[in-house]
């Protein structure tokens, strides 16, 4: 099973162009809602203006020499590592499903774009990293979403309330697990379910990467500007010149203490 591609075996019934085709359209949909939600919420325009703002306060310059540094920095710690979740267990899971996802995406568009048709011969390394990827995707998502889940019953809600925000992990666990599913039977030779199976790791896909827009999936490429504009804020001392909404209460003595958060 975790030494077949997948998509060299269906290419017999769906054309290998057909598959490619289907990988450049999820592609382009995510860049344009990308794209347009960074319009429609006028993030750029946010950034830009948070970063003059913050300039105006700056008590010294940040050489580019500098800025380069804290770029590397962000992309390492904040990037890489995740190093800005406080929880381990939280960080672990985002880690599995960020990496289980990129290799997922490359495994796939290496097999559909190189090895997707009948006579070719997949090196093993591409499905084996495919189904690790697949299989760190739920194991990231499902510990994710069953442990660590922000605390809706706190909240009066119950636990199997789904709200839209909750679309970006639900679709990523379906596809992941449709994927193994698919990937199971076909293995198998058994052709209902793995026919079934497949339709629904194509679903899911396109509710992944087509519903963009509805979901947390452009927070992805916020999340690195946001990291290195406040590294460069507190480099250049802009950042100590603004109150921090924690410190607040204790600051000008009204006696509130700040209580452990419930969500993670």
């Amino acid at each position: 099973m975790i030494s077949i591609n997948p998509f060299s075996e269906i290419s017999a019934f769906i054309p290998s162009l057909v598959m490619q085709t289907y990988v450049v359209v999820m592609f382009l949909l995510v860049i344009g809602a990308t794209l347009f939600d960074v319009v429609h919420k006028q993030s750029a325009k946010y950034f830009f203006n948070n970063s003059v703002k913050a300039k105006k306060s700056a008590t010294r310059e940040v050489s580019s020499g500098e800025k380069a540094s804290l770029a590397f920095k962000t992309a390492t710690n904040e990037v890489l590592t995740s190093s800005e979740f406080c929880s381990t267990r939280r960080r672990i899971a985002h880690l599995l499903t960020m990496y289980g996802f990129v290799l997922f995406v490359i495994a796939t568009a290496v097999m559909i774009f190189s090895y997707s048709t009948p006579s070719s011969i997949t090196p093993s390394v591409w499905p084996l990293l495919w189904h690790i990827g697949a299989a760190m995707l739920c194991l990231g998502g499902y510990w994710f979403w069953f442990f660590i889940r922000v605390d809706v019953a706190a909240e009066g809600n119950k636990w199997y309330r789904v709200m839209r925000a909750d679309l970006f992990v639900l679709s990523l666990i379906a596809m992941a697990t449709f994927a193994l599913i698919w990937s199971y039977f076909q293995s198998n030779g058994v052709a209902v379910w793995q026919t079934l199976f497949f339709g629904l790791f194509i679903l899911a896909s396109t509710v992944l990467f087509g519903g963009v827009l509805w979901s947390k999936f452009a927070h992805m490429f916020y999340k690195p500007a946001a990291a290195f504009q406040k590294r460069v804020t507190k480099a250049d001392g802009s950042r100590e010149n603004l109150p921090e909404p924690a410190d607040l209460p204790e600051k000008f003595g009204l006696g509130i203490k700040r209580e452990a958060p419930r969500h993670y």
